[in-house]
């Protein structure tokens, strides 16, 4: 058994989730991928361990982001995303060609990294700012936001 795969087994339990190979293979996908949708995760766990409906990798990634070792991201107008970047109040900068997204890390201090001008009586954990731009890439071949 590989560290990453143990690493992941051991979380897994560790959340109180029961430890199944598609499990493991969708949070090693996740933590091995660069915010993947719900299809290119179905792919990579498929790679790992054979077949497995899309269903339960929907029903797995629901698990995992309620225990917290995924986190999901849904810029305005995209699908869905996952990462395994969790337990940190980072932000993401989103193409508005391509669609490619990357972490941003908080700008400043401690988690929430912004201070709400009012609460409502809430107690506040995180923030989440998604800022939006155009890539590298998008830029030099000279492309235009999406509408």
């Amino acid at each position: 058994m590989t560290a990453s795969r143990s690493t992941a087994a051991e979380d897994l339990r560790g959340a109180g989730l029961r430890v199944t190979a598609a499990r493991v293979a969708l949070l090693e996908t996740v933590r091995a991928g660069d915010h993947l949708g719900v299809e290119a995760l179905a792919s990579g766990v498929r790679d790992r361990v054979g077949h497995v409906s899309l269903q339960a990798v929907y029903e797995a990634l629901h698990a995992l982001t309620a225990a917290r070792l995924v986190r999901r991201i849904q810029p305005p107008g995209s699908p869905a995303r996952f990462e395994g970047r969790v337990g940190d109040n980072h932000h993401h900068v989103v193409c508005r060609s391509c669609g490619a997204l990357a972490d941003v890390d908080c700008a400043v201090g401690r988690a929430p990294c912004l201070t709400a001008s009012g609460d409502h009586g809430f107690s506040i954990e995180d923030a989440e700012i998604v800022y939006r731009g155009l890539c590298p890439g998008c830029l030099a071949n000279g492309s235009t936001p999406a509408p």
